[in-house]
């Protein structure tokens, strides 16, 4: 079903900051068409890559006393979860040395067996066996596994949304306050975007790395979307369910939420499937999942795999082959041990590494890039290919992903093997359930 605007009086539009691209690593003309950007939850380098041929991943990590950790295997599954507040990033970060990751906090659920919630100051320090993610290690063994893909903010999922759609997550186009964590009701729930309850708020963090300030999470920024909707350029968000949500990017931008393209805001989720056989895929489409299949520690059930394995099949299996390039990203690391330390351009950027797999007819054939991107990195690429104007934001500095690529080849697709298929995904009733607060 598409969104719809549900009667709210629209907003003023805010004017387009987007700026001629200068980029002289400009994509050359090529076949791509559509691009799909799939966001899972959660999850480092370390923690879902670990051990794969070529990957720069280790088996143990330093901790605040000096003493190395062994790295366990953690089901997908797991039930707990770690902080991955900005907080919780300076503190494993810790002025470089990365070794902070035994003063991370988690928290276990409630039905939680005993054996299945390790000890806060080895929690951190955990990979998941290939064995839970079959899919995602065939995806990267077919075609490109980005091993140095940093998550742009320093800080969980709702700022890093608003990175994957504008750049950035600062509040408005001429400010510098930046969104810094997710945003909660006046009762403490968590929430996100125009449609959030009055009286919710979003902590802000200033140059000094300060989180001083509070806003009502509803912004007047430029998008991505926004600046494909001046050139004509189709695109879809599809999400879980409408409202206010943490991974809901598009319900923040004021422009977006009370505009007319706000119908290309989809739920659920799964209804890309059916865009996909019906031979109306977007130029550009955002792919966000339920809870179930997120990744998302202490929340997922072990489905994110074979989800995402689905959308790559569907897209494969079609006529849009030819013509599709399929990102895969994680959207924060989730507070998982990470031994690779991230540039520090500002208070709040860059964070750690997250998973990118680069899925398409002209992508690499096995092979890992280790040039250092970021979410930007994917937004140029975009730019690049639909002759988009940049939005002046991150993607400005962020390296572009043609190393990914030769578009002198081809590649017929092979269907990659998952536990479960479209049929579960479509049968399954909608779920609209948030994620827990990303604490």
């Amino acid at each position: 079903m598409l969104a719809c605007c549900r009667g709210q009086t629209e907003a003023t539009p805010v004017a387009s900051t987007a700026q001629p691209a200068s980029d002289p690593l400009r994509v050359p003309s090529t076949p791509v068409e559509h691009v799909v950007i799939i966001v899972q939850e959660n999850r480092s380098v370390d923690n879902l890559f670990n051990g794969f041929p070529g990957a720069n991943t280790v088996r143990s990590g330093e901790n605040s006393k000096g003493q190395e950790v062994p790295l366990s295997q953690v089901a997908l599954a797991a039930p707990y979860d770690l902080s991955h507040k900005h907080s919780a990033f300076v503190t494993e970060y810790a002025n470089g040395e990365l070794n902070g990751f035994n003063l991370e906090g988690r928290k276990c659920n409630k039905d939680a067996p005993a054996s299945g919630c390790p000890p806060s100051d080895v929690a951190a320090y955990g990979y998941v066996p290939e064995s839970d993610v079959e899919p995602y290690w065939a995806m990267a063994a077919q075609y490109t596994l980005g091993d140095e893909m940093f998550q742009t903010n320093q800080g969980p999922s709702f700022p890093a949304h608003q990175y994957l759609v504008s750049g950035t997550s600062t509040i408005s186009d001429d400010s510098t306050l930046k969104a810094a964590e997710n945003p909660v009701t006046p009762t403490g729930q968590a929430t996100g975007g125009c449609d959030s309850r009055s009286g919710s708020t979003v902590l802000l963090i200033n140059l000094q790395g300060k989180e001083e300030q509070k806003v009502y999470p509803c912004f007047n920024r430029i998008s991505l979307m926004q600046v494909a909707n001046d050139a004509s350029v189709t695109w879809r968000y599809y999400e879980a369910g409408p409202g206010a949500g943490i991974w809901h990017a598009p319900d923040a931008i004021r422009e977006i939420r009370y505009g007319s393209s706000y119908k290309d805001v989809v739920w659920p989720s799964v209804d890309i499937l059916r865009d996909i056989r019906n031979g109306d895929l977007a130029n550009i489409s955002w792919v966000t999942p339920t809870v179930a299949e997120s990744d998302h520690p202490g929340k997922n059930n072990g489905t994110g795999p074979s989800w995402v394995g689905t959308v790559v099949n569907a897209i494969g299996e079609s006529p849009y082959w030819s013509s599709t390039v399929v990102f895969v990203v994680w959207d924060d690391w989730g507070g998982w041990y990470e031994h690779v330390p991230p540039k520090i351009y500002n208070s709040y950027e860059l964070g750690f590494r997250v998973p990118l797999l680069v899925i398409s007819p002209y992508s690499k054939r096995g092979y890992v890039s280790h040039v250092p991107y970021e979410f930007g990195s994917i937004l140029k690429f975009i730019e690049s290919t639909f002759d988009l104007p940049s939005m002046g934001t991150t993607d400005v500095r962020a390296t572009d992903v043609t190393d990914c690529f030769d578009f002198n080849q081809f590649h017929p697709f092979k269907h990659i093997q998952t536990e479960y298929s479209a049929p579960y995904f479509e049968h399954q009733a909608p779920s609209n359930e948030p994620p827990d607060d990303d604490w």
